[in-house]
């Protein structure tokens, strides 16, 4: 992947009160309208120019721009990998990072990079927009404004956010708890198992509670890039019927499945359902269990439609969403083979993603 990098002219002069790099990635946030009224992604290299008010930051402020900007309904492990490197690559050199990003796999994205960036001591601060830059109305410019504010505050000259976050239309959530919910409101995210990290209004309302605790042993930042796509989703719906399930079991090559089920992770009791999934388990596919409410709670064993997954050995998704679910069981496959090792990891918070 190649990219461009700008340095933006701030007010800041040898005095900045933060270094913040940008990432862009693509989305509609990058977009504006041609000579023709047609939307066409800006270049970042005049940035200055279509998002004047950032000249009058007290930061540092540099981009780094993908040079072929992705609609994120393309985004791959190798795209979560390159904005992973890139942060590594620039660790040193900035107090936070503020990657902009296509909304429609933004949770994913954000789930990814807070597995990847190991002993992570700063902020990475997702957002994007619903409206393109280049529209009257579009929320581009204030999701971005104060994402860098949020990056660059401090608390004890240590930076006070130290996790991978997405701030959205005044919500700034815990990236790994975060979901879309809506595609037609500014507000299109939201995290139902977890407080929110901040809420922007005058001042920037900080739930320090709710934030990750502070490294404060200044150990090397790691990237991990294992990433095993052999997984699939399996979401239930009344009348699944045991011939699609077979097939979906018994794909070539098939590790891990995160199977939705209801509420609090209650599936159907049949004996054929509960032997599609024991012989899958059988054969060393690590089935995961997660709720498909927006806000749900995998209980296994808390009835019956449940206990029968307990006893066979479908693994306990708890509050995770899907979203983290799924790049995690890919991110857990990805550095271990052992099944039992694997089983281990998913119950265990890696950053937080769950209780």
């Amino acid at each position: 992947m190649k990219f461009k990098e700008v340095n933006i002219k701030t007010l800041a002069s040898t005095n900045a009160s933060a270094s913040i790099l940008i990432v862009y990635t693509g989305g509609t946030f990058g977009m504006v309208y041609d000579d023709k009224g047609t939307l066409v992604p800006f270049d970042f290299g005049k940035i200055r120019e279509n998002i004047p008010l950032l000249k009058r930051f007290n930061l540092k402020l540099t981009v780094i721009s993908f040079s072929d900007p992705i609609d994120s309904s393309n985004i791959s492990p190798d795209n979560w990998i390159d904005i992973g490197t890139i942060i590594l690559d620039n660790y040193q050199q900035y107090d936070g990072f503020v990657i902009l990003h296509g909304t429609d796999t933004m949770a994913f994205t954000a789930s990814a990079l807070s597995y990847m960036l190991d002993n992570l001591g700063k902020p990475v601060i997702f957002t994007g927009a619903q409206l393109p830059l280049g529209a009257m109305r579009s929320d581009a410019r204030e999701n971005l404004y104060t994402a860098l504010e949020i990056a660059s505050t401090k608390k004890n000259e240590r930076p006070l956010v130290q996790e991978v976050c997405i701030f959205f239309n005044s919500l700034l959530l815990r990236g790994n708890r975060s979901k879309k919910v809506r595609s037609s409101h500014f507000g299109a995210f939201k995290s139902e198992n977890y407080p929110i990290l901040a809420q922007a209004g005058v001042i920037i309302d900080f739930n320090e509670p709710a934030l990750l605790k502070p490294r404060l042993d200044n150990r090397k930042l790691k990237l991990n890039t294992h990433f095993d796509d052999s997984i699939t989703l399996i979401k239930l719906y009344p009348n699944i019927n045991e011939t699609m399930l077979e097939r979906m079991l018994t794909i070539p090559g098939l590790r891990g499945v995160v199977m939705e089920t209801y509420g609090s992770g209650n599936a159907p009791t049949d004996p054929w359902f509960v032997n599609c999934l024991s012989k899958a388990i059988q054969k060393g596919i690590i089935i995961f269990n997660v709720s498909q409410c927006v806000g749900g709670k995998v209980i296994q064993g808390r009835y019956a439609t449940s206990k029968q997954l307990e006893d066979i050995g479908v693994v306990s998704g708890n509050d995770i969403t899907t979203e983290a679910a799924l790049t995690k069981l890919m991110f857990v496959l990805g550095d271990e083979n052992s099944i039992e090792k694997v089983k281990k990891k998913l119950i265990l918070p890696i950053s937080g993603e769950m209780n």
